[in-house]
């Protein structure tokens, strides 16, 4: 399927087929181009899987999880272990092919898309060994019409929910889908992966890993597709326990009314528009930084990202200047060349979004600092970093989440007007502070309506819950926190002395 060399830097994928109960099953519905964002060439071709080939995955799914959830957690974790190791011997080549699909500059493929997919598939190889019971303390019952009195001791047990659908996000090819799959199967539930339409090829390859590894026929399955019929089967099929899903909250909201209906378990990390409070005695160098990843980061594809800067005046022009200059400094062009800080976005239709944005929040009355164009480029899908500043929040472009190299400043007074205009959104994902004064900052942290919230710092803890509030998700994953969100908790009593 790989062939480097005649084809220049392009990892080519010809003709891939779906992963369906062990087996590389032919596409009924035939194949769709995969295109590099940076040149426009074709990367390889996914297959398009029709709605029964879907269900033939759940069905497979759920023929292999009596034995896969009966399996010792020491085997789970040693077919997880053998998965990273192969992932580690395949690196070079993954990364190749993930910077092909994603437009992910060297770095980024390498560390934050591959990179991470080892660390994960480590962490839960671990996980699997983790305790799944909880003792409770005994309780002691009267005598009444229940039956005599007595002790009654209790545990807590973690069981597996059982077939669950993973629909992950194009930003990251590889971390995405290895954040739901790895915890999942640690935790022994079966999958139907169904991958971002852009980008699908590399799941196909963790599939390949992990069928190395010896992960029984059946416990994971990978059905792609361009249409949206695809992941409207993976969610709708019968034999569906949970659905785990990272996207915008349009087709979050959707996906949950069809779990509603039938009572299934959902994990969603939806959209974000994370706000960074930025205070008069914050260190401004910091920020700026920080906030600066928002432009170069995954081109901004990231529902993490501060992309809604909230000033107080006292520093509002010398911030807004700063990251003006951050922004100016970055050097936009070929992922694959190791000057380059921003690559493309994903798609033509994802930059024309960027850049309808862009022209609303001027017609909308924002001042442009930076950016706004697009750069000279004879290939590729490419948005200049760009940053607005004198917006206000009724703005569509500080409301709405526009997922690219875009950044907008709003000033605010005080620390009430601060926190007012940061819970004044229909996101709640991941917020920042910035600020001299942790007490402050602690307790700002503490009244933002937000999943998560970053003092001084857009760094992660990757053992910290991550979910979102409001519009942003349900649930929580990352940690031993994924663990809980792919388990069921059962309860067991028994009688002790009487």
């Amino acid at each position: 399927m790989f062939d480097e060399g005649q084809r220049g830097r392009r990892l080519f994928v010809e003709g891939q087929r779906l992963f369906i109960g062990g087996e590389w099953v032919a596409p009924d519905a035939g194949h769709y181009d995969v295109v590099d964002p940076a040149t426009e060439e074709v990367v390889g071709h996914a297959p398009e899987a029709s709605r029964a080939q879907v269900e033939a995955a759940v069905g497979a799914a759920r023929d292999a999880f009596d034995g896969w959830s009966r399996t010792a957690p020491a085997e789970r974790a040693a077919v997880l272990e053998r998965a990273a190791r192969v992932m580690r011997r395949e690196f070079a080549g993954y990364a190749a092919l993930a910077q092909a699909e994603s437009g992910a500059t060297t770095k980024t493929a390498r560390a934050m898309q591959v990179g991470v997919s080892v660390a994960r598939f480590e962490r839960y190889a671990r996980g699997a060994l983790e305790p799944a019971e909880t003792a409770l303390p005994p309780q002691v019952n009267e005598a009444g019409p229940m039956g005599r009195a007595g002790v009654f001791g209790a545990v807590a047990v973690r069981r597996p929910v059982g077939v669950v659908t993973c629909i992950t996000s194009y930003n990251n090819p590889w971390a995405n889908p290895a954040g739901k799959v790895a915890p999942a199967l640690a935790t022994g539930n079966t999958v139907v992966v169904k991958p971002a339409p852009q980008d699908p090829l590399s799941v196909y390859r963790m599939a390949e890993a992990l069928a190395e590894a010896g992960v029984p026929p059946g416990v994971v399955n990978v059905v792609s597709g361009a249409r949206p019929e695809v992941g409207e089967a993976a969610v709708a099929a019968d034999g569906v326990d949970m659905v785990s899903f990272t996207g915008s909250t349009a087709v979050g909201v959707k996906i949950a009314e069809e779990c509603g209906r039938g009572m299934k378990r959902q994990l969603m990390e939806l959209g974000g528009k994370g706000a960074a409070l930025v205070f008069d005695d914050a260190d401004l160098a910091s920020a700026v930084s920080g906030i600066g990843t928002t432009f170069s980061f995954y081109s901004g594809q990231i529902c993490t990202a501060p992309t809604r800067v909230l000033a107080q005046r006292g520093i509002y022009e010398p911030l807004v200047a700063g990251l003006a200059d951050y922004a100016e400094r970055l050097t936009v062009g070929d992922p694959r060349d190791p000057a380059t800080v921003v690559g493309p976005v994903i798609s033509a239709a994802h930059r024309d979004r960027i850049e309808a944005y862009a022209e609303l929040a001027v017609k909308e009355g924002a001042r442009l600092v930076t950016g706004g164009e697009r750069p000279a480029r004879e290939r590729g899908f490419y948005v200049a970093p760009t940053l607005f500043a004198d917006c206000t929040n009724e703005m569509r472009a500080v409301r709405e989440e526009i997922f690219g190299p875009v950044v907008v400043v709003v000033p605010f007074d005080d620390e009430e007007e601060g926190i007012a205009l940061a819970n004044d959104s229909d996101y709640g994902l991941l917020d920042y502070v910035w600020s001299g004064d942790v007490a402050r900052a602690f307790r700002v942290a503490g009244r933002l309506r937000a999943g998560g919230v970053g003092i001084n710092t857009v760094g992660r803890n990757m053992e910290a819950p991550f979910g979102g509030f409001k519009r942003s998700g349900v649930g929580r994953d990352v940690g031993s926190y994924a663990l809980h969100a792919y388990s069921e908790l059962q309860s067991i009593v028994w009688p002790g002395s009487s």
